[in-house]
């Protein structure tokens, strides 16, 4: 199973710009799937969550501002961003809890894949 983030960029602060990640492989089902980032000199730090029935969950510092979605019957999760600001400068890397399929109608205990990562850099 992979997962290949895209969307990263350039962008002045209060634009927006709109994160992908799609999952291929031997996918049986996809759990949650999730957005965490990584600032210079920073821990990882989980930036919002859905589950696979869509409830979604938000770090503080982006509620009303950020929107995760997601499109199950691609193993795609997006990250709509607006209203960027400068401290959103960070490498964002997404997340997934897989199912994998093993052969026929039988799969894996849940495991979890991350994403290569993709730069968001915000200029004030």
């Amino acid at each position: 199973v992979q997962l290949q983030a895209s969307g990263g960029g350039l962008v002045q602060a209060g634009g927006s710009l709109r994160l992908s990640c799609a999952a291929s492989g031997s996918i049986f089902r996809i759990n949650d799937m999730n957005w965490y980032r990584q600032a210079p000199g920073k821990q990882r730090e989980l930036v919002a969550s859905i589950t696979r029935g869509g409830n979604t969950n938000y770090a503080d510092s982006v509620k009303g501002r950020f929107t995760i979605s997601r499109d199950n019957g691609k193993n795609t999760v997006y990250l709509q961003m607006n209203s960027l600001k400068p401290e959103d400068t960070a490498v964002y890397y997404c997340y997934a809890d897989v199912l994998v399929r093993t052969g026929g109608t039988s799969y894996s205990p849940l495991r979890n894949y991350w994403g290569q990562g993709t730069l968001v850099t915000v200029s004030s």
